[in-house]
C-alpha cells in the first residue's frame, strides 16, 4: 500500500471513532454544536474514503485509454469533499438559526463529560491534521492537501463547539447554537478555495507559477532555441508542459533534437517530475514567407497588383502588411470587402503570420494606347541611348495614353554584365530621359543581352 494511501486509511479509522463519540456525547447532552461536529466527522468519514478509493485510482500508471495517467482521481475526491463539506455546513447552519431565532427549540445539557469528549477530539483532529498536511507536502497530494485543511477545520470547530458548551455551563445557553454556526460558517470558508484550486486543475488552468519557472528555464538557452508556444496543465501536483521550439531552417535533424533535448533537461530542472512534451519546428524563410503571402493575396478576384510587401517578424509570430490596387471604381465598400478576403486567405494559408494589414489604392484600368511621338522626342532618346551605351535602342515606341506620353524602349547589355549593373545602366538613362523630356509621363527600359 503506498504511502499515500495508509495516511488516507488513518483518516478513515479516525473518522469512525469520532463519530461514534461525538454523536453519543451529542444525543446524551441535546447539544447541536456536538451534533454539527457529529455530521461534520461524518463527512469526514465520506471524504477519508473517497481520498482512499481516488488514491488507489490515481496511482494506476497511464494507460491506451489515459494516456495521461489517472492523478485526476485526487482532484474528483477532492472535489467531492469539498461538496459535502459545503452541504453538511448549510444543513448545521439552518438548524442553528432556527434554535437562534426560537423557531425550533432543544435545550442543550452540558454535562462536564461532554467537554472532556470535546479535549479528546482536538486531540485527535490536531493530530490528524499534522499527519495529512506533512503527508500532503512531502508526497504532492491535492487529496491529503484536501484532507488536511478538512482537518484544521475540524479542529477550529471543535475548539468553538467547547467553548459554546462552557458558556452553556455558565448559563448562556444560545451559546451551543452560536458554535453550531460558527462550525458552519467556518466549513464553507475553508471549502471554497478548495472547490477553486480543484476546478481549476480539472478545467486544466494554466499553473502561473510553473508556467513562469518554464519561461525562465527555456530563456536561458536563447538564441540557439526560439520559444514559440508553450502550453501547461497539472494533476496531482505534477506539470505538463507541450513545448514548440523553432530553430535555424538550415539545421540538420540531429541539431534538432539536440534543441529539444536541452529544452527537456532545462525545463526538468526548473520542475522536478515534469512529463515534457517538445516539437521542433524550422525558424521562418522571409523569402519563402514573402512568396506564400504574396501567392496567397494574388488568389483573390479583383486584385489588380500587390507591391511594398513587408514582414515583420515579432515573437514567435510575424506580422505582414503590403499596398493592395484594386479598381478605381470600387465603392469604399466593396474595396473593404476585398481587403478582408485578402487578409483571410492569407491568414488561413500562412499560419505563422498573426497579422495582417492592407493599405488600398485605386490603379486606373489599362486605356488603348495610340503609337505616336514627335521626331524630337524620338531624337532625344536615341542620342541619350547611343551616349550611354554606343548603340541606338534595340526597340524604341511611344505610347499616348490617359497618364500621357509613355516610352518604351530596349537596350542591348553585354552578356557577362550582372543583373546588378545593368539595372543601374536602366535607371541611368531613365532619368536622363525624364531630365531631358520632362513631358513624357513614363520611362519604361527592358534590358535584355
Amino acid at each position: 500500500m503506498s504511502p499515500q494511501r495508509r495516511t488516507a486509511l488513518i483518516s478513515v479509522l479516525a473518522a469512525c471513532a469520532l463519530i461514534g463519540l461525538k454523536l453519543g456525547t451529542a444525543i446524551a447532552t441535546h447539544s447541536l454544536g456536538l451534533l454539527s461536529e457529529a455530521v461534520h466527522s461524518g463527512t469526514d468519514l465520506v471524504a477519508a474514503l473517497l481520498t482512499f478509493v481516488a488514491l488507489g485510482v490515481a496511482g494506476r500508471p497511464a494507460d491506451p485509454g489515459h494516456a495521461y495517467g489517472h492523478a485526476k482521481a485526487e482532484h474528483l475526491a477532492a472535489l467531492g469533499e469539498a461538496a459535502i463539506l459545503v452541504a453538511a455546513s448549510l444543513v448545521i447552519a439552518w438548524r442553528a438559526l432556527w434554535r437562534l431565532t426560537g423557531l425550533a427549540h432543544g435545550q442543550v445539557d452540558p454535562r462536564w463529560y461532554a467537554l472532556v469528549v470535546l479535549g479528546v477530539v482536538l486531540i485527535v483532529d490536531a493530530s490528524r491534521a499534522s499527519v495529512s498536511y506533512r503527508a500532503a507536502r512531502r508526497l504532492g497530494s491535492p487529496a491529503l492537501q484536501a484532507n488536511a485543511v478538512h482537518f484544521a477545520s475540524d479542529f477550529v470547530g471543535t475548539t468553538a463547539v467547547l467553548l459554546g458548551l462552557a458558556a452553556a455551563r455558565a448559563g448562556y445557553h444560545w451559546a451551543d447554537s452560536a458554535a453550531a454556526m460558527f462550525v458552519a460558517v467556518l466549513v464553507l470558508f475553508a471549502a471554497a478555495p478548495l472547490m477553486r484550486i480543484n476546478i481549476d486543475v480539472l478545467m486544466d488552468r494554466v499553473p502561473a507559477k510553473a508556467e513562469e519557472a518554464a519561461l525562465s528555464a527555456i530563456a536561458k538557452l536563447a538564441p540557439a532555441v526560439e520559444l514559440r508556444r508553450l502550453r501547461m496543465r497539472q494533476a496531482a501536483g505534477r506539470q505538463f508542459a507541450d513545448v514548440v521550439i523553432g530553430v535555424p531552417p538550415g539545421a540538420a535533424v540531429g541539431q534538432g533534437h539536440a534543441a529539444a533535448d536541452a529544452v527537456e533537461e532545462a525545463v526538468h530542472g526548473a520542475l522536478p517530475g515534469s512529463d515534457i512534451v517538445v516539437h521542433v519546428e524550422p525558424l521562418m524563410d522571409e523569402a519563402a514567407l514573402r512568396e506564400r503571402v504574396l501567392a496567397a493575396a494574388q488568389r483573390v478576384p479583383r486584385v489588380r497588383e500587390i507591391h511594398n510587401l513587408t514582414v515583420l517578424q515579432v515573437g514567435p509570430k510575424a506580422e505582414v502588411s503590403l499596398h493592395l490596387k484594386l479598381p478605381g471604381e470600387l465603392r469604399l465598400e466593396e474595396a473593404h470587402e476585398v481587403a478582408s478576403e485578402v487578409e483571410r486567405a492569407i491568414a488561413e494559408s500562412v499560419p505563422e503570420v498573426d497579422a495582417v494589414r492592407t493599405h488600398l489604392e485605386p490603379i486606373a484600368e489599362t486605356a488603348e494606347g495610340r503609337e505616336d511621338a514627335a521626331a524630337a522626342d524620338r531624337a532625344v532618346v536615341e542620342r541619350i541611348v547611343r551616349e550611354a551605351t554606343g548603340a541606338a535602342p534595340r526597340e524604341l515606341r511611344f505610347l499616348h495614353t490617359d497618364a500621357g506620353l509613355v516610352a518604351q524602349l530596349t537596350l542591348a547589355v553585354d552578356p557577362s554584365a550582372s543583373l546588378g549593373e545593368a539595372h543601374t545602366r536602366a535607371s541611368e538613362i531613365e532619368e536622363r530621359i525624364r531630365r531631358a523630356r520632362p513631358g513624357i509621363a513614363d520611362v519604361i527600359v527592358h534590358t535584355e543581352p
